[in-house]
């Protein structure tokens, strides 16, 4: 769906005027983010286009990730093409649970003064974050019955997460 699809959309159960009002904006400028901003048209470049383009320039998803959360949800980036190849289910598996097992024992090392710092919490979270985008991807393979893109990545390795410290 194209960004102006979804404002118009949107504009079939809000009314234009009232999220005028709500944003400061003019309820033509409303009106204009739900047409198509080409040459000859008479769309405006929206909010959502400008998103992407942001995201595009910086070659950063935490926009993405921070507009995930002001939703109360989270970002998962789809995983790349898929390739038949002959990887296993067993191994991608393996990988799986190692890469949250890796999560359990940052929490436990964090929590063996029973207290949890905020640096520590803040690893924690990160950590958690990684390994929600790798099981997503990780069943996204199982659905498609394909696990080759689950084995030349993985979420940084305990050693190299300590050499960076």
């Amino acid at each position: 769906m194209k960004s102006h699809e979804l404002f118009r959309t949107l504009l079939e159960d809000c009314n234009a005027k009232q999220l005028a009002g709500q944003m400061c904006l003019s309820t033509s400028i409303i009106y204009k983010w739900a047409e198509p901003a080409t040459e000859g048209g008479s769309g405006t470049l929206n909010p959502l286009d400008r998103v992407v383009q942001l995201m595009q320039s910086t070659d950063s998803k935490t926009i993405a990730q921070w507009i995930c959360e002001q939703a109360g949800g989270f970002y998962v980036k789809n995983p790349r093409p898929l390739r038949k190849t002959s990887h296993s289910a067993v191994i991608a598996t393996n990988k799986i649970v190692q890469e949250f097992a890796h999560m359990l024992s940052l929490v436990a090392s964090a929590a063996v003064d029973n207290s949890i710092a905020a640096e520590e919490s803040g690893e924690i979270r990160d950590r958690w974050e990684r390994v929600k985008s790798a099981t997503e991807e990780f069943v996204n393979c199982c659905e498609q019955g394909n696990f080759d893109d689950i084995h030349p990545r993985s979420i940084e390795p305990e050693k190299e997460r300590a050499s960076k410290s």
